[in-house]
Protein backbone atom coordinates (compact mmCIF):
# COMPACT_ATOMS: atom_id res chain seq x y z
CA UNK A 1 0.00 0.00 0.00
CA UNK A 2 1.04 3.66 -0.57
CA UNK A 3 1.59 5.28 2.55
CA UNK A 4 1.52 8.78 4.06
CA UNK A 5 4.80 9.90 4.59
CA UNK A 6 6.52 13.34 4.87
CA UNK A 7 6.01 14.31 1.29
CA UNK A 8 2.18 12.65 1.60
CA UNK A 9 1.67 10.22 -1.31
CA UNK A 10 3.92 9.07 -4.20
CA UNK A 11 3.14 6.11 -6.87
CA UNK A 12 1.97 4.76 -9.92
CA UNK A 13 -1.38 6.27 -11.43
CA UNK A 14 -2.89 3.00 -11.34
CA UNK A 15 -5.66 0.86 -9.54
CA UNK A 16 -5.40 -0.35 -6.11
CA UNK A 17 -4.52 0.49 -2.55
CA UNK A 18 -0.71 0.77 -4.17
CA UNK A 19 -1.41 3.28 -6.38
CA UNK A 20 -2.30 6.57 -6.91
CA UNK A 21 -6.04 6.78 -7.70
CA UNK A 22 -9.30 8.55 -7.23
CA UNK A 23 -10.08 5.68 -4.32
CA UNK A 24 -6.42 6.56 -2.60
CA UNK A 25 -7.28 9.99 -2.69
CA UNK A 26 -10.41 10.46 -1.34
CA UNK A 27 -9.71 7.85 1.64
CA UNK A 28 -6.11 9.90 2.17
CA UNK A 29 -8.06 13.25 2.38
CA UNK A 30 -10.48 12.14 4.74
CA UNK A 31 -8.00 11.43 6.65
CA UNK A 32 -6.31 14.33 6.31
CA UNK A 33 -9.67 16.31 7.24
CA UNK A 34 -10.74 14.36 10.20
CA UNK A 35 -6.71 14.79 11.72
CA UNK A 36 -6.93 18.33 10.75
CA UNK A 37 -10.65 18.89 12.86
CA UNK A 38 -8.78 16.69 15.51
CA UNK A 39 -6.04 19.84 15.66
CA UNK A 40 -8.54 22.21 15.85
CA UNK A 41 -8.89 23.54 12.03
CA UNK A 42 -12.52 22.74 11.83
CA UNK A 43 -13.95 24.86 9.18
CA UNK A 44 -10.78 26.42 8.41
CA UNK A 45 -9.52 27.95 4.87
CA UNK A 46 -7.48 24.79 2.62
CA UNK A 47 -5.71 25.67 -0.53
CA UNK A 48 -5.67 22.81 -2.82
CA UNK A 49 -3.59 23.08 -6.26
CA UNK A 50 -2.40 20.29 -9.32
CA UNK A 51 0.00 19.76 -12.04
CA UNK A 52 -0.85 19.02 -15.07
CA UNK A 53 0.24 14.84 -14.65
CA UNK A 54 -2.03 12.13 -15.78
CA UNK A 55 -4.43 12.23 -12.85
CA UNK A 56 -4.53 15.33 -11.08
CA UNK A 57 -7.45 16.91 -12.34
CA UNK A 58 -9.59 13.71 -10.67
CA UNK A 59 -7.41 13.68 -7.97
CA UNK A 60 -7.69 17.42 -7.25
CA UNK A 61 -11.95 17.07 -7.63
CA UNK A 62 -11.95 14.43 -5.23
CA UNK A 63 -9.49 16.40 -2.79
CA UNK A 64 -11.66 19.80 -2.41
CA UNK A 65 -15.01 17.84 -2.41
CA UNK A 66 -14.15 15.75 0.71
CA UNK A 67 -12.73 18.49 2.24
CA UNK A 68 -15.37 20.73 1.63
CA UNK A 69 -17.81 18.08 2.86
CA UNK A 70 -16.02 18.01 5.72
CA UNK A 71 -16.83 21.57 6.08
CA UNK A 72 -13.86 23.04 5.45
CA UNK A 73 -13.63 26.60 3.38
CA UNK A 74 -11.48 25.04 -0.01
CA UNK A 75 -9.63 27.62 -2.18
CA UNK A 76 -9.38 25.60 -5.24
CA UNK A 77 -6.44 26.98 -7.33
CA UNK A 78 -8.47 27.44 -10.65
CA UNK A 79 -5.21 25.87 -13.00
CA UNK A 80 -3.00 23.67 -13.24
CA UNK A 81 0.75 25.49 -11.84
CA UNK A 82 3.56 25.12 -9.81
CA UNK A 83 3.85 23.64 -6.54
CA UNK A 84 5.14 27.19 -4.89
CA UNK A 85 2.30 28.82 -5.70
CA UNK A 86 -0.05 26.04 -3.05
CA UNK A 87 3.06 27.02 -0.43
CA UNK A 88 3.40 31.15 -0.96
CA UNK A 89 -0.74 30.55 -0.69
CA UNK A 90 -1.08 28.20 2.00
CA UNK A 91 0.85 31.12 4.15
CA UNK A 92 -0.27 34.11 2.40
CA UNK A 93 -3.90 33.43 2.73
CA UNK A 94 -3.41 31.46 6.81
CA UNK A 95 -4.83 28.74 5.49
CA UNK A 96 -5.00 25.37 7.93
CA UNK A 97 -3.08 23.30 5.02
CA UNK A 98 -2.75 23.11 1.62
CA UNK A 99 -2.86 20.00 -0.63
CA UNK A 100 -0.96 19.75 -3.82
CA UNK A 101 -1.44 17.31 -6.67
CA UNK A 102 1.84 16.45 -8.44
CA UNK A 103 5.12 14.12 -8.28
CA UNK A 104 7.27 16.87 -9.20
CA UNK A 105 10.09 15.56 -11.78
CA UNK A 106 9.51 11.47 -10.95
CA UNK A 107 8.42 10.03 -14.29
CA UNK A 108 5.36 10.01 -16.35
CA UNK A 109 3.72 6.73 -14.82
CA UNK A 110 3.24 8.72 -11.34
CA UNK A 111 1.68 11.07 -9.47
CA UNK A 112 1.55 12.55 -5.75
CA UNK A 113 -0.25 14.31 -2.81
CA UNK A 114 1.29 16.98 -1.25
CA UNK A 115 0.74 18.68 1.86
CA UNK A 116 1.80 21.84 3.38
CA UNK A 117 0.92 22.60 6.88
CA UNK A 118 -0.60 26.30 7.88
CA UNK A 119 1.08 26.74 11.22
CA UNK A 120 -0.68 28.61 14.10
CA UNK A 121 -3.64 30.57 12.90
CA UNK A 122 -2.32 33.78 14.05
CA UNK A 123 0.32 34.06 11.03
CA UNK A 124 3.18 34.41 13.40
CA UNK A 125 4.34 30.69 13.17
CA UNK A 126 7.96 30.68 10.64
CA UNK A 127 7.09 27.75 9.65
CA UNK A 128 2.97 27.97 8.08
CA UNK A 129 2.97 27.26 4.65
CA UNK A 130 6.27 24.52 4.95
CA UNK A 131 5.99 20.73 4.32
CA UNK A 132 5.13 18.70 7.25
CA UNK A 133 7.02 16.85 9.72
CA UNK A 134 6.61 14.10 12.17
CA UNK A 135 4.86 13.03 13.91
CA UNK A 136 2.04 14.95 12.13
CA UNK A 137 2.77 12.43 9.29
CA UNK A 138 2.07 9.29 11.58
CA UNK A 139 -0.84 10.64 12.84
CA UNK A 140 -2.67 11.32 9.50
CA UNK A 141 -1.47 7.65 8.16
CA UNK A 142 -3.58 6.57 11.22
CA UNK A 143 -6.39 8.74 10.33
CA UNK A 144 -6.14 7.20 6.97
CA UNK A 145 -6.43 3.78 8.60
CA UNK A 146 -9.16 4.32 9.82
CA UNK A 147 -11.52 5.72 6.91
CA UNK A 148 -14.19 3.63 5.26
CA UNK A 149 -14.22 2.34 1.34
CA UNK A 150 -13.98 5.61 -0.57
CA UNK A 151 -17.13 4.96 -1.60
CA UNK A 152 -18.79 5.93 1.07
CA UNK A 153 -16.42 9.46 1.89
CA UNK A 154 -19.26 12.14 0.69
CA UNK A 155 -18.20 14.51 -1.56
CA UNK A 156 -19.52 18.36 -2.12
CA UNK A 157 -18.88 20.05 -5.32
CA UNK A 158 -16.41 23.30 -5.20
CA UNK A 159 -17.62 26.94 -6.35
CA UNK A 160 -14.65 29.31 -8.47
CA UNK A 161 -13.27 31.24 -5.26
CA UNK A 162 -11.94 34.75 -5.73
CA UNK A 163 -9.02 34.61 -3.44
CA UNK A 164 -7.95 31.10 -5.62
CA UNK A 165 -7.97 33.54 -8.77
CA UNK A 166 -5.71 35.91 -7.17
CA UNK A 167 -3.11 33.94 -5.75
CA UNK A 168 -1.06 34.03 -8.99
CA UNK A 169 -0.93 37.66 -8.89
CA UNK A 170 -0.38 38.02 -5.40
CA UNK A 171 2.85 35.58 -6.09
CA UNK A 172 3.85 38.01 -8.55
CA UNK A 173 3.71 40.93 -6.76
CA UNK A 174 5.60 39.42 -3.48
CA UNK A 175 7.92 38.64 -6.40
CA UNK A 176 8.41 42.38 -7.17
CA UNK A 177 8.97 43.47 -3.91
CA UNK A 178 11.52 40.65 -2.82
CA UNK A 179 13.64 42.40 -5.80
CA UNK A 180 13.11 46.41 -5.60
CA UNK A 181 15.90 47.71 -6.01
CA UNK A 182 17.65 45.45 -7.82
CA UNK A 183 18.58 46.91 -11.45
CA UNK A 184 17.50 44.51 -14.10
CA UNK A 185 20.06 45.28 -17.09
CA UNK A 186 19.74 44.07 -20.40
CA UNK A 187 19.59 40.41 -20.43
CA UNK A 188 18.52 37.32 -22.82
CA UNK A 189 17.29 34.30 -21.13
CA UNK A 190 16.55 30.80 -22.66
CA UNK A 191 13.57 28.80 -20.68
CA UNK A 192 12.69 25.47 -20.61
CA UNK A 193 10.02 24.43 -17.99
CA UNK A 194 10.54 20.78 -19.27
CA UNK A 195 6.76 20.13 -20.55
CA UNK A 196 5.56 21.15 -16.72
CA UNK A 197 3.30 23.70 -15.49
CA UNK A 198 5.97 26.69 -14.94
CA UNK A 199 6.32 28.31 -18.63
CA UNK A 200 3.19 31.11 -18.20
CA UNK A 201 3.81 32.14 -14.50
CA UNK A 202 7.84 32.04 -15.43
CA UNK A 203 7.23 34.90 -18.84
CA UNK A 204 5.11 36.38 -16.35
CA UNK A 205 7.87 36.72 -13.43
CA UNK A 206 10.49 37.56 -16.02
CA UNK A 207 8.73 40.07 -17.34
CA UNK A 208 7.63 41.61 -14.46
CA UNK A 209 11.04 41.63 -12.70
CA UNK A 210 12.11 43.31 -16.59
CA UNK A 211 13.67 40.72 -18.19
CA UNK A 212 11.29 40.39 -21.59
CA UNK A 213 13.82 39.36 -23.52
CA UNK A 214 13.26 35.66 -23.08
CA UNK A 215 13.54 32.68 -25.56
CA UNK A 216 11.77 29.38 -24.94
CA UNK A 217 12.04 25.71 -26.03
CA UNK A 218 8.53 25.34 -27.97
CA UNK A 219 8.83 21.53 -28.33
CA UNK A 220 8.75 21.70 -24.05
CA UNK A 221 6.68 24.54 -23.03
CA UNK A 222 3.55 23.38 -23.15
CA UNK A 223 2.51 20.99 -20.23
CA UNK A 224 2.37 17.11 -21.57
CA UNK A 225 1.93 14.33 -18.66
CA UNK A 226 4.21 12.13 -21.41
CA UNK A 227 6.86 14.38 -21.58
CA UNK A 228 7.50 13.13 -24.71
CA UNK A 229 11.45 15.23 -25.48
CA UNK A 230 13.20 13.84 -22.31
CA UNK A 231 13.97 9.98 -20.40
CA UNK A 232 13.23 11.44 -17.45
CA UNK A 233 11.82 15.15 -16.93
CA UNK A 234 14.60 15.76 -14.21
CA UNK A 235 16.84 19.05 -14.93
CA UNK A 236 20.03 16.99 -13.08
CA UNK A 237 19.53 14.10 -15.74
CA UNK A 238 22.20 13.77 -18.76
CA UNK A 239 20.46 15.02 -21.65
CA UNK A 240 17.41 16.30 -19.77
CA UNK A 241 18.81 20.30 -20.71
CA UNK A 242 20.94 19.53 -24.10
CA UNK A 243 17.75 21.49 -26.16
CA UNK A 244 18.04 24.06 -23.59
CA UNK A 245 21.26 25.20 -24.13
CA UNK A 246 21.34 24.15 -27.69
CA UNK A 247 19.11 27.16 -27.73
CA UNK A 248 21.07 29.61 -25.46
CA UNK A 249 23.89 29.27 -27.89
CA UNK A 250 21.78 29.34 -31.10
CA UNK A 251 20.53 32.47 -29.73
CA UNK A 252 23.69 33.93 -28.20
CA UNK A 253 21.60 33.68 -24.42
CA UNK A 254 23.68 35.34 -21.33
CA UNK A 255 21.67 33.40 -19.09
CA UNK A 256 19.78 29.46 -19.48
CA UNK A 257 17.04 28.06 -17.22
CA UNK A 258 16.00 24.86 -16.78
CA UNK A 259 12.76 24.34 -14.44
CA UNK A 260 11.41 21.07 -13.45
CA UNK A 261 7.83 19.96 -14.46
CA UNK A 262 6.06 21.41 -11.10
CA UNK A 263 8.87 24.26 -11.00
CA UNK A 264 9.67 24.04 -7.36
CA UNK A 265 13.20 23.62 -9.19
CA UNK A 266 15.77 25.62 -10.71
CA UNK A 267 18.48 24.70 -12.71
CA UNK A 268 21.06 27.59 -14.69
CA UNK A 269 23.13 27.37 -17.53
CA UNK A 270 26.38 29.70 -18.44
CA UNK A 271 28.76 29.81 -20.98
CA UNK A 272 31.93 28.51 -19.62
CA UNK A 273 35.29 28.65 -21.71
CA UNK A 274 34.23 25.58 -23.38
CA UNK A 275 30.72 26.91 -23.93
CA UNK A 276 27.70 26.07 -22.64
CA UNK A 277 27.13 24.09 -19.05
CA UNK A 278 25.01 23.61 -16.39
CA UNK A 279 26.07 24.79 -12.93
CA UNK A 280 25.91 22.28 -10.05
CA UNK A 281 22.92 22.76 -7.43
CA UNK A 282 25.84 23.69 -5.05
CA UNK A 283 27.04 26.01 -7.44
CA UNK A 284 23.89 27.86 -7.82
CA UNK A 285 22.88 27.42 -3.93
CA UNK A 286 26.80 29.46 -3.17
CA UNK A 287 26.37 31.73 -6.21
CA UNK A 288 22.16 32.89 -5.26
CA UNK A 289 23.49 32.40 -1.49
CA UNK A 290 25.95 34.74 -1.20
CA UNK A 291 23.94 37.08 -3.25
CA UNK A 292 20.94 37.16 -0.60
CA UNK A 293 23.89 37.90 2.24
CA UNK A 294 25.57 40.52 0.06
CA UNK A 295 22.02 42.46 -0.25
CA UNK A 296 21.43 41.94 3.38
CA UNK A 297 24.05 43.84 4.22
CA UNK A 298 26.08 44.05 7.47
CA UNK A 299 24.14 45.15 11.06
CA UNK A 300 21.22 43.59 12.90
CA UNK A 301 21.58 40.04 14.37
CA UNK A 302 23.29 37.67 12.34
CA UNK A 303 20.87 36.14 9.26
CA UNK A 304 20.47 32.01 9.15
CA UNK A 305 21.74 30.22 6.18
CA UNK A 306 20.80 26.80 5.57
CA UNK A 307 22.00 23.81 3.68
CA UNK A 308 21.89 20.20 3.98
CA UNK A 309 24.59 17.36 5.34
CA UNK A 310 24.97 16.17 1.78
CA UNK A 311 25.48 19.39 -0.17
CA UNK A 312 28.64 21.37 -0.48
CA UNK A 313 30.02 23.47 1.64
CA UNK A 314 31.35 27.13 -0.04
CA UNK A 315 28.41 28.43 0.95
CA UNK A 316 28.85 27.78 4.16
CA UNK A 317 32.29 28.53 4.28
CA UNK A 318 31.09 32.41 2.39
CA UNK A 319 28.71 32.70 5.04
CA UNK A 320 30.53 32.61 8.26
CA UNK A 321 32.87 34.65 6.44
CA UNK A 322 30.09 36.93 6.33
CA UNK A 323 29.33 36.54 9.67
CA UNK A 324 25.86 34.67 8.87
CA UNK A 325 24.69 31.98 11.02
CA UNK A 326 25.26 29.30 8.88
CA UNK A 327 23.10 25.54 9.40
CA UNK A 328 23.51 22.40 7.96
CA UNK A 329 20.37 20.26 8.27
CA UNK A 330 18.62 16.99 7.24
CA UNK A 331 17.81 16.47 3.86
CA UNK A 332 14.44 17.70 2.82
CA UNK A 333 13.34 21.46 2.58
CA UNK A 334 10.83 20.09 5.96
CA UNK A 335 13.77 20.81 7.93
CA UNK A 336 15.83 23.19 5.98
CA UNK A 337 13.02 25.69 6.31
CA UNK A 338 12.76 24.93 10.04
CA UNK A 339 16.33 25.78 10.41
CA UNK A 340 16.76 28.66 12.28
CA UNK A 341 14.83 32.42 12.53
CA UNK A 342 15.64 34.94 10.77
CA UNK A 343 15.79 32.61 7.72
CA UNK A 344 17.31 34.58 4.52
CA UNK A 345 18.36 31.72 2.22
CA UNK A 346 18.33 27.56 2.27
CA UNK A 347 19.33 25.28 -0.21
CA UNK A 348 20.35 21.81 -1.26
CA UNK A 349 22.45 20.27 -3.90
CA UNK A 350 18.99 18.44 -5.94
CA UNK A 351 18.47 22.35 -7.55
CA UNK A 352 16.63 23.34 -4.77
CA UNK A 353 16.77 26.98 -3.51
CA UNK A 354 14.06 28.71 -1.48
CA UNK A 355 15.33 32.53 -1.74
CA UNK A 356 12.15 34.03 -0.72
CA UNK A 357 11.22 31.80 3.14
CA UNK A 358 8.98 35.33 3.90
CA UNK A 359 6.88 34.33 1.18
CA UNK A 360 7.49 30.85 0.29
CA UNK A 361 8.73 28.36 3.05
CA UNK A 362 9.80 25.59 0.41
CA UNK A 363 11.79 25.32 -2.76
CA UNK A 364 10.54 27.54 -5.29
CA UNK A 365 12.44 27.15 -8.63
CA UNK A 366 10.60 30.39 -10.14
CA UNK A 367 11.66 32.96 -7.53
CA UNK A 368 14.80 31.06 -7.86
CA UNK A 369 14.90 31.82 -11.84
CA UNK A 370 14.25 35.33 -10.87
CA UNK A 371 17.26 35.77 -8.48
CA UNK A 372 19.66 34.02 -10.81
CA UNK A 373 18.75 36.63 -13.64
CA UNK A 374 19.18 39.68 -11.10
CA UNK A 375 22.41 37.67 -10.06
CA UNK A 376 23.37 37.86 -13.86
CA UNK A 377 22.50 41.03 -14.26
CA UNK A 378 24.82 42.27 -11.52
CA UNK A 379 27.65 40.77 -13.14
CA UNK A 380 26.38 41.23 -16.87
CA UNK A 381 29.85 43.77 -17.74
CA UNK A 382 32.17 41.77 -15.45
CA UNK A 383 31.82 37.84 -16.80
CA UNK A 384 28.48 36.96 -16.18
CA UNK A 385 27.67 34.28 -13.25
CA UNK A 386 31.32 32.15 -14.52
CA UNK A 387 33.07 34.89 -13.00
CA UNK A 388 30.55 35.40 -9.84
CA UNK A 389 31.49 31.87 -9.09
CA UNK A 390 35.62 32.47 -9.79
CA UNK A 391 35.41 35.86 -7.63
CA UNK A 392 33.56 33.15 -4.71
CA UNK A 393 36.31 31.00 -5.49
CA UNK A 394 39.12 33.06 -4.87
CA UNK A 395 37.95 34.27 -1.74
CA UNK A 396 36.70 30.83 -0.08
CA UNK A 397 38.66 28.29 -1.97
CA UNK A 398 37.55 25.98 -5.03
CA UNK A 399 34.99 23.93 -3.91
CA UNK A 400 33.82 21.19 -6.73
CA UNK A 401 31.14 18.56 -6.17
CA UNK A 402 29.67 15.80 -8.01
CA UNK A 403 27.36 12.48 -6.73
CA UNK A 404 27.31 9.18 -8.23
CA UNK A 405 24.33 7.12 -7.72
CA UNK A 406 24.56 3.42 -7.32
CA UNK A 407 20.99 1.14 -8.40
CA UNK A 408 20.72 -1.95 -6.18
CA UNK A 409 17.19 -3.89 -6.26
CA UNK A 410 17.97 -5.47 -3.35
CA UNK A 411 17.66 -3.82 0.16
CA UNK A 412 20.08 -5.96 1.78
CA UNK A 413 22.68 -5.15 -0.84
CA UNK A 414 22.43 -1.91 0.06
CA UNK A 415 22.65 -2.48 3.76
CA UNK A 416 25.44 -4.62 3.03
CA UNK A 417 27.67 -1.86 2.05
CA UNK A 418 26.55 0.45 4.49
CA UNK A 419 27.34 -1.97 7.32
CA UNK A 420 31.00 -2.36 5.36
CA UNK A 421 31.18 1.28 5.55
CA UNK A 422 30.49 1.69 9.16
CA UNK A 423 32.86 -1.53 10.39
CA UNK A 424 35.64 -0.82 7.90
CA UNK A 425 35.59 2.41 5.89
CA UNK A 426 38.17 3.27 3.56
CA UNK A 427 41.44 4.50 4.93
CA UNK A 428 42.37 6.94 1.98
CA UNK A 429 40.61 8.63 -0.77
CA UNK A 430 42.36 9.93 -3.96
CA UNK A 431 45.54 9.41 -1.90
CA UNK A 432 44.31 11.87 1.07
CA UNK A 433 43.93 9.58 4.56
CA UNK A 434 39.90 10.11 5.45
CA UNK A 435 38.37 9.38 8.69
CA UNK A 436 34.40 8.02 8.88
CA UNK A 437 31.77 9.63 10.72
CA UNK A 438 28.65 7.31 11.62
CA UNK A 439 25.36 9.25 11.19
CA UNK A 440 23.41 6.37 13.11
CA UNK A 441 25.09 7.18 16.06
CA UNK A 442 24.64 10.83 16.46
CA UNK A 443 22.32 12.27 19.37
CA UNK A 444 21.15 15.15 17.79
CA UNK A 445 19.15 16.20 15.27
CA UNK A 446 21.45 15.24 12.43
CA UNK A 447 20.88 11.84 12.75
CA UNK A 448 20.24 9.96 10.11
CA UNK A 449 21.41 6.79 8.73
CA UNK A 450 24.46 7.75 6.80
CA UNK A 451 28.45 7.67 6.93
CA UNK A 452 30.57 10.78 6.22
CA UNK A 453 34.06 10.33 5.24
CA UNK A 454 36.31 13.78 5.61
CA UNK A 455 39.77 13.95 5.20
CA UNK A 456 43.10 16.57 3.99
CA UNK A 457 46.39 16.48 2.66
CA UNK A 458 49.30 18.56 3.42
CA UNK A 459 48.49 20.83 0.72
CA UNK A 460 45.25 21.71 2.32
CA UNK A 461 43.20 19.78 0.29
CA UNK A 462 40.45 18.14 1.31
CA UNK A 463 37.85 15.17 0.35
CA UNK A 464 34.24 14.93 1.79
CA UNK A 465 31.82 12.38 0.77
CA UNK A 466 28.20 11.59 2.20
CA UNK A 467 27.31 7.81 1.38
CA UNK A 468 23.49 7.70 2.07
CA UNK A 469 20.37 5.43 1.11
CA UNK A 470 17.88 7.17 -1.11
CA UNK A 471 14.89 7.63 0.70
CA UNK A 472 12.40 6.99 -2.40
CA UNK A 473 14.67 4.78 -4.99
CA UNK A 474 16.63 1.48 -4.67
CA UNK A 475 19.67 3.34 -4.85
CA UNK A 476 22.93 4.32 -3.10
CA UNK A 477 23.93 7.35 -3.39
CA UNK A 478 27.83 8.91 -2.79
CA UNK A 479 27.93 12.79 -2.69
CA UNK A 480 31.40 14.00 -3.27
CA UNK A 481 33.48 17.02 -2.47
CA UNK A 482 37.02 18.27 -3.12
CA UNK A 483 38.29 21.36 -1.92
CA UNK A 484 41.58 24.01 -1.96
CA UNK A 485 41.66 26.78 -0.17
CA UNK A 486 42.40 30.32 -1.67
CA UNK A 487 45.50 30.67 -3.91
CA UNK A 488 47.24 33.53 -5.58
CA UNK A 489 47.06 31.10 -9.00
CA UNK A 490 44.54 30.53 -11.72
CA UNK A 491 41.44 29.26 -10.96
CA UNK A 492 41.04 27.43 -13.57
CA UNK A 493 43.67 25.57 -12.99
CA UNK A 494 42.90 24.43 -9.82
CA UNK A 495 39.50 23.42 -10.79
CA UNK A 496 40.98 21.63 -13.53
CA UNK A 497 43.49 19.65 -10.77
CA UNK A 498 40.38 18.76 -8.52
CA UNK A 499 38.09 17.36 -11.08
CA UNK A 500 40.40 14.95 -11.77
CA UNK A 501 40.69 14.49 -8.36
CA UNK A 502 37.07 14.29 -7.35
CA UNK A 503 36.71 11.58 -10.43
CA UNK A 504 39.36 9.70 -8.57
CA UNK A 505 37.55 9.68 -5.56
CA UNK A 506 34.36 8.43 -6.83
CA UNK A 507 35.75 6.10 -9.07
CA UNK A 508 37.29 4.39 -5.72
CA UNK A 509 33.69 4.17 -3.42
CA UNK A 510 32.15 0.64 -3.33
CA UNK A 511 29.95 -0.42 -6.21
CA UNK A 512 28.77 -3.88 -4.44
CA UNK A 513 26.62 -6.68 -5.71
CA UNK A 514 24.55 -6.37 -9.14
CA UNK A 515 25.33 -2.59 -8.69
CA UNK A 516 24.36 -0.52 -11.82
CA UNK A 517 25.64 2.73 -12.11
CA UNK A 518 22.73 5.36 -12.95
CA UNK A 519 21.53 8.88 -13.16
CA UNK A 520 20.67 11.25 -9.77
Amino acid sequence: MLTFGTAGLRGPVQPGPDGMNVETVTRATAGLADWLITEGATGAPIVVGRDARHGSEDFAAATREVLAAKGFDVIALPDPGPTPLVAFATRHLRAAAGVMITASHNPARDNGYKVYLGGARDGRDAAAGAQLVSPADREIEAAITAVGPAATVPRLEVEPDPRAAAVADGYLSRLTERFAGDAAHPLRIALTPMHGVGGDLALRAFSRCGFDDVRVVDEQFRPDPDFPTVAFPNPEEPGATDRLLALADRTDADLAVALDPDADRCAVGVRDVDGWRMLTGDETGALLGVGVLDRVGPGGPPTVIASSIVSGTLLHAAALRRGADARRTLTGFKWLVRAGEPLVYAYEEALGHCVDPHAVRDKDGVSAAIACAFLASRWSDRGGLVAALDALHRECGVHLTAPRSLRLDDPADIAAIMADLRSSPPRTLGGIPVTAVDYAARTDGLRTDGVELTGSGADGVAVRVFVRPSGTEPKLKFYGQVSAPPAAGSVSTVRHRLSQLLAEVLAELPSGPRGEECGR
